[in-house]
C-alpha cells in the first residue's frame, strides 16, 4: 500500500505554519521548533495497511546502519507517544533540542492527528503491538520510549509485552491507575457516546480556530486549563499547537480503552530503568498514582514538578528537557 503525505493538511497544521499567524509571546524565549519546517521531517510508516504519521530528527541512516549514524555511530533512538486527545506536537519543546544527539521520532496514533482510524476497536494492547511494528519498520531494535497520560500507559504496555524494544522509560503524567473503572468516566462514557458527534464537532471547530483562541489569554485558559496548571504563560503559539490538535475521531474509543483496561499488576514485570514525571497540580490524574508507580516498577524512580499540570514537558520545557537528557545519559 502506497500512502503519499498529505501536504495541504501538513501545510495547514504544520507548527511551522503557526509562526506567521501567531508567533511567540512578547518577552518569552524562542523556542527551537518555531526555525523548522516540520513538513521535511514527515513520512508515513504503513504497518498491515494502517498508515501512521510520523516526525522524524536527528542523525539520519544514510549509510543503512541500524540504529546507527552515517558514520557507524551508535546513536540512541527517543520515541515520543502523546495521550488522549493530543497529538505529536504535544513534543514540539523536546524534539529539535533533544535531535542534537539523538534520533528521535514522535507519531500519531491510530486516530488522532492525522493517523486515520485503525479498522479494529483502539485498545492499549494493540496500540502497543501497532508501536512495535512501527518501530521494526523504522529498523529500531530497541530505544528509549516517553509518553504522557494515555501514552504513558501505551508505553508501559509496550515494556511489559515486548520487554526487548524498550531501553528506558518515561511515563509523564501516565494513565493506567486511578483511570482504570474510574466511575466518572464509567458514567459519563454513555452520555458522551450519545454526544459524539455533536462533541467531535464542536471540539474540531475550536481546533480550526486555534490560532485565534490562543491569541486571546482569557480564551486559552478556558481552553486549556485542564491540562495545564497556567495557560496563560503558555506561547501562543504552542498553545495554538495543542488546541489544534483536538476533535479527532479516536477520542471516545480511546478513552473507553483505557479506562477498561487494568496493568497494575504486571507493572513489576517491566525490568528497565524507568523515569516517572509529574505535575504536582496536575487535574486530569492525581499525582498520587506517580507514587503507585514508583511503588510498583522496580527500578523506578519519580519527579515532581511544583506548580504543574498534566503536561509537565510543555509548561516546564527547559527542566524538562535537562531532566530527560541526564536520564538518557545515566
Amino acid at each position: 500500500m502506497s500512502v503519499e503525505p498529505d501536504t495541504e493538511a501538513a501545510s495547514r497544521t504544520s507548527p511551522a505554519g503557526a509562526r506567521a499567524e501567531v508567533g511567540a509571546d512578547a518577552g518569552v524565549r524562542r523556542s527551537p521548533w518555531l526555525d523548522i519546517d516540520w513538513r521535511e521531517h514527515q513520512r508515513w510508516v504503513v504497518v498491515d495497511g494502517q498508515p501512521v504519521n510520523v516526525i522524524e530528527l536527528g542523525p539520519q541512516r544514510a549509510s543503512g546502519l541500524r540504529d546507527g549514524d552515517a558514520h557507524g555511530q551508535a546513536v540512541q533512538s527517543v520515541v515520543f507517544v502523546h495521550g488522549l486527545a493530543g497529538s505529536w506536537p504535544n513534543w514540539l519543546e523536546q524534539l529539535p533540542v533533544l535531535a542534537a544527539d539523538h534520533r528521535v521520532i514522535a507519531l500519531d496514533l491510530p486516530g488522532f492527528g492525522h493517523s486515520p482510524m485503525p479498522r479494529e476497536e483502539i485498545s492499549i494492547s494493540g496500540y502497543a503491538r501497532l508501536l512495535d511494528r512501527v518501530l521494526d519498520q523504522l529498523q529500531i531494535d530497541a530505544a528509549a520510549i516517553v509518553g504522557n497520560s494515555m501514552g504513558g500507559f501505551i508505553d508501559a504496555e509496550l515494556a511489559i509485552a515486548f520487554p526487548q524494544r524498550v531501553e528506558r522509560l518515561v511515563l509523564v503524567s501516565a494513565a493506567g491507575i486511578s483511570t482504570y473503572a474510574d466511575p466518572r468516566t464509567t458514567r459519563a462514557l454513555p452520555t458522551l457516546r450519545h454526544l459524539e458527534r455533536t462533541l467531535a464537532a464542536g471540539a474540531a471547530w475550536v481546533a480550526s480556530k486555534s490560532d485565534a483562541v490562543a491569541a486571546r489569554r482569557r480564551l486559552r485558559e478556558a481552553t486549556l486549563n485542564l491540562v495545564v496548571a497556567h495557560p496563560g504563560r503558555l506561547p501562543a503559539a504552542l498553545a495554538a499547537e495543542q488546541i489544534r490538535g483536538a476533535g479527532k475521531p479516536g477520542f471516545l474509543q480511546a478513552l473507553q480503552a483505557l479506562a477498561g483496561y487494568d496493568v497494575r499488576d504486571r507493572l513489576p514485570e517491566i525490568a528497565c530503568p524507568t523515569l516517572i514525571v509529574w505535575g504536582e497540580r496536575d487535574r486530569l490524574i492525581s499525582v498520587r498514582d506517580a507514587d503507585v508507580f514508583e511503588e510498583l516498577i522496580p527500578n523506578a524512580r519519580k519527579v515532581v514538578f511544583a506548580d504543574t499540570g498534566h503536561m509537565a514537558m510543555l509548561e516546564r520545557p527547559a527542566e524538562f528537557n535537562a531532566l530527560l537528557e541526564d536520564f538518557l545519559g545515566e
